[in-house]
């Protein structure tokens, strides 16, 4: 049974993934604490002392508006942190999996992105995963580089929660109706990097649920599930004035995913759904009726 070494343990992605990949290998994962992927040497150690087959970095820096702001902690974590992990992958002959995001595109085109698609980040945020997907394409000799997009699930704090909570405290909420991406669940996520390394695939892949909605139809459908009564008020990017610019279209074709592994990914409203009630089990999601 092959190791993999999941960097970022305590994150939405991180603890999904350590869920989902503990039925087909060991695993192991690291937080901030035990693993500072922004010092090499901390970096190199730690991943030589556990000496996986396999290594997901999900750390990242992904708080797109206060990347602007903080510059030098965004491509610290994002570019320079995954050139480290690359590199401390190389030394120890381990896969080295990178988590992107859409964002590294500038949302100019009018039908999906495939892998091949020429790169435009138009933030900090997307400038430094592109960064850090060149340092892992330049330093690990095995690599694969997932990017997805508007992630969601029932632990942590993502839109999902945020709406619901909004939800209960306010009457109304203004919310973003000209970009349009994929939400995406965080276990199908999970489920497609996991069979991606079972299978040893390589390269870029893009990852996302099928279909696509703005941010006012994902916060929309969020409210129909939960039987909210909220009033959405749409409007757009420039009314809101949020630092970082976003792509105004960042929907991921998951053709290669489908060519190489079969998976077609569920539809997000599915996904959504699923989601929301595993929240309300876990009590993290209160119906609102």
């Amino acid at each position: 049974m092959k190791k993999v070494l999941v960097i970022g343990k305590n994150g939405m992605l991180g603890r999904k993934l350590l869920q989902i990949l503990k039925d087909q290998f060991q695993c192991v994962g690291t937080d901030s604490k035990e693993l500072n992927i922004t010092v090499y040497n901390n970096t190199f150690q730690k991943i030589q002392k556990i000496n996986p087959q396999i290594v997901i970095n999900t750390a990242g820096f992904t708080q797109v508006d206060l990347c602007e702001q903080e510059t030098e902690q965004a491509f610290a974590v994002n570019a320079e942190g995954a050139k480290y992990v690359a590199l401390a992958c190389n030394k120890v002959r381990a896969k080295c999996v990178y988590i992107s995001t859409d964002y590294v595109f500038d949302g100019g085109k009018e039908e999906p992105y495939t892998e091949e698609d020429p790169t435009n980040p138009l933030s900090i945020y997307g400038k430094s995963k592109l960064k850090g997907e060149n340092y892992v394409r330049e330093n690990a000799s095995n690599f694969l580089i997932i990017r997805t997009s508007w992630l969601f699930g029932e632990e942590g704090s993502n839109f999902v929660s945020k709406v619901i909570a909004l939800s209960q405290e306010k009457e109304a909420l203004e919310m973003v109706n000209d970009q349009r991406g994929s939400p995406t669940y965080t276990e199908d996520l999970s489920r497609a990097i996991s069979l991606l390394i079972a299978k040893d695939q390589s390269g870029i892949f893009h990852i996302s649920n099928s279909g696509f909605c703005t941010w006012f139809d994902f916060a929309k459908k969020i409210l129909e599930i939960t039987g909210s009564s909220l009033k959405l008020i749409p409007v757009s990017s420039d009314r809101i004035g949020r630092p970082a610019e976003r792509p105004p279209f960042s929907v991921l074709s998951c053709e290669k995913l489908k060519k190489e592994t079969g998976i077609i990914m569920p539809d997000w409203e599915d996904a959504l759904v699923r989601c929301i009630e595993r929240m309300k089990r876990l009590g993290s999601a209160v119906s609102v009726l």
